[in-house]
């Protein structure tokens, strides 16, 4: 079996909203698989859900082997899931070195024993979690290792975007998941960033990507396979030309003719 995450009949509910209508997608060990469908279709929330943010009515989510679908956010991220939000979620006071930290939790010591009295272990400690964060940016941008300790608030908004994707690559996930990281940016910056994913990608080909992105010259771009949804069902799922000259999607984008 080949398959990383494996989604089975997810259905979530808002009252009387079927926000995902018993949907299946797998998403497969070292692939890139682009998410897309009008407003409201329910992306989002199947991040939620694979995330244990929102719990499922019905379904099943399998990772790696292991059953998720009920499992909290913590354990998610512990199985080797990681994302990104649609809005920022930056602490834009802290640091760049404090905001990546956050993402890397679970590979510090936290233990007030070796914080306090073992010093010098939690200097070599600090020393490469800084060392690996400069590297994570550097594939970045050969400048941003630079900025590690300044406000994370001082950066340009694709600096700060690709500081929270560095944020989820830090503790190494098996599935990375994307949720527009293209919004508040300009055309040239977005081609940017994705250039840089790709960076990444080359540099952990183990790495499995789940994107959220209205661009579709970006989902063309880095995805090796598409799924539509549509009010909350999967209407359409397959290489990205075949996709977007498929009939049902073009209605769900633009209506009926």
């Amino acid at each position: 079996m080949n398959a990383l995450l494996q989604a089975r009949g997810i259905t979530r509910r808002f009252g009387g909203v079927v926000a995902l209508d018993h949907l299946d997608i797998d998403v497969n060990r070292d692939e890139v698989v682009g998410l897309i469908g009008p407003n409201g279709s329910g992306k989002t929330t199947f991040f939620n859900v694979v995330t244990g943010i929102y719990p499922v009515n019905d379904g099943t989510v399998t990772f790696d082997g292991a059953d998720l679908t009920s499992a909290p956010a913590p354990a998610v991220y512990n199985a080797g899931i990681a994302r990104t939000f649609q809005r920022s979620r930056l602490c834009l006071a802290l640091s760049v070195f404090d905001n990546l930290m956050i993402g890397n939790h679970r590979r510090l010591s936290l233990g007030l024993t070796f914080n306090l009295l073992r010093r010098k272990a939690f200097a070599r400690e600090l020393a490469q979690h800084e060392a690996h964060a400069r590297s994570l940016l550097r594939t970045f941008h050969p400048t941003l290792p630079e900025r590690l300790f300044d406000p994370a608030g001082e950066l340009g908004m694709i600096d700060r975007r690709r500081v929270e994707v560095c944020r989820a690559l830090i503790g190494e996930p098996k599935l990375l998941l994307l949720d527009e990281p293209s919004a508040g940016m300009t055309h040239d910056e977005t081609y940017e960033l994705m250039e840089d994913v790709l960076a990444v990608r080359q540099r952990q080909p183990r790495l499995s990507v789940i994107l959220i992105e209205h661009e579709m010259g970006v989902i063309e771009r880095i995805s090796q396979r598409c799924a539509v949804l549509n009010f909350g069902e999967k209407i359409c799922e397959g290489p990205y030309a075949a996709v977007v000259s498929d009939p049902r999607v073009r209605e769900a984008y633009l209506g009926m003719e």
